[in-house]
């Protein structure tokens, strides 16, 4: 793309571009400058993604679920929310030329949602891409053809290991073949359709038991026909799931390392192989802000990728709420301390429409807080009782709080 700087000096973005990012007359765009220059981010007004909850049911266990430490009741988003999630959709301004991505997922399995397939086509009807995550189990050949059928544009499965017995210690209740076999059955069915749709990912949930799966894992997304893989680690739910992080000194590098004054390394591309691998692995752990290219990985990210991505959350019950983490009432472990997330809905849309809860001055402020991200640092600090909650901060910031999230920080991450 080439921009055109006009005798104003005024950048001038093409118009389909600007529509496309939210870039409207009266927007405020918050821009970064770097070694490699300056990075325009996406407006806090511009909604490019909407994961909705059909469902906090789910068909099993799992031992990272944050289903373990909930007291809520099931429930599944009926009709008229979801009729309501189309109607705001119709009037958003701009959605109709460039329409948000549709995600199905939440804190449930998608697929036990009786209208999950007209649910997925109504918003194709709409022009929206569609994705949505399943673990697989109730992926049988008739869910599978309704599924290909409504033209959903991407589905993920959970995979979190490669041998049956690795994948049952996660996945409590599940069977590795079976799902297999019916991603299996999916890929073959959609083969038939050109160009080859829905696309297949793969999530994977990285813990200390699983994580030697990995390449067996990407192995099998291959064969599958996978062309996303997506890895994240787990977050700790539960006091027994503290020792399953994969991250413990990584948090501890990123808070010395965040100085300024930390000496700083920037690497090049290289073949990592038997030749240089144990000693890319001495450079990476010793004390130093590394980059690849200009691509920081020791350092503090500060970024909400729920923000830069436009992104909004739909419960199943109706309430939006700016991100997945503050979909709902929950405990974790932050630092081996456990730490209280309350839930923060902007409202229901059983009282409000879509374009006044994305809208609204209260949420807008909220966004454009955690876009700046001046939050204490108690993801690395930890160390005193505010970190204990999302409540408020040493900073003076009150609810919800963000500097003790990890998905900020990228090591949490969702498709």
């Amino acid at each position: 793309m080439i921009i055109k700087i006009d005798e104003a000096g005024r950048l001038q973005i093409p118009s389909e571009v600007a529509a496309q990012y939210g870039l409207r007359p009266g927007a405020t765009v918050q821009i970064d400058e770097s070694g490699a220059g300056l990075h325009l981010r996406r407006p806090v007004t511009s909604l490019a993604k909407l994961y909705i909850e059909p469902t906090v049911r789910c068909n099993l266990a799992c031992r990272t679920c944050i289903r373990n430490i909930w007291d809520e009741p099931g429930g599944d988003m009926t009709d008229a929310t979801f009729a309501r999630v189309l109607a705001g959709l119709r009037a958003l301004p701009g959605a109709a030329e460039f329409p948000p991505t549709i995600f199905f997922g939440g804190f449930g399995e998608p697929l036990t949602h009786p209208h999950i397939v007209e649910m997925a086509a109504e918003m194709k009807a709409l022009g929206c891409p569609v994705e949505l995550i399943t673990n697989g189990i109730l992926l049988t050949e008739q869910m599978s053809r309704r599924l290909i059928a409504a033209g959903i544009d991407r589905l993920w499965v959970s995979l979190d290991g490669a041998r049956p017995e690795s994948y049952a210690d996660v996945r409590l209740g599940a069977a590795l073949p079976t799902v297999l076999a019916n991603v299996g059955r999916f890929r073959d069915l959609r083969s038939l359709r050109r160009p080859r749709r829905p696309e297949i990912g793969i999530a994977f949930v990285a813990m200390r038991q699983n994580i030697t799966d990995l390449p067996q894992v990407l192995a099998l997304g291959d064969q599958l026909g996978a062309v996303h893989f997506l890895v994240t680690n787990v977050l700790p739910y539960t006091a027994e799931m503290r020792s399953e992080i994969l991250y413990g000194r990584t948090l501890t590098d990123i808070c010395y390392l965040r100085s300024p004054w930390t000496p700083r390394l920037v690497l090049p591309k290289i073949d990592v192989d038997e030749h240089t691998a144990a000693t890319l692995y001495r450079v990476m752990r010793s004390d130093r802000n590394i980059s690849f290219l200009d691509y920081p990985l020791s350092s503090a990210n500060d970024r909400c990728p729920f923000i830069e991505a436009g992104a909004a959350v739909i419960g199943w019950d109706g309430g939006l709420s700016p991100c997945l983490p503050l979909l709902h009432d929950h405990t974790s472990y932050l630092n081996d301390r456990e730490r209280r997330s309350r839930r923060h809905i902007i409202g229901k849309l059983s009282e409000h429409s879509l374009g006044e809860l994305w809208y609204a001055p209260g949420h807008i402020a909220f966004r454009e807080r955690v876009q700046a991200f001046d939050f204490s640092p108690c993801t690395f600090c930890g160390g005193c009782d505010y970190s204990l909650a999302n409540e408020e901060d040493c900073f003076g910031n009150g609810f919800p709080t963000c500097g003790g999230c990890l998905w900020a920080q990228g090591l949490i991450r969702c498709p």
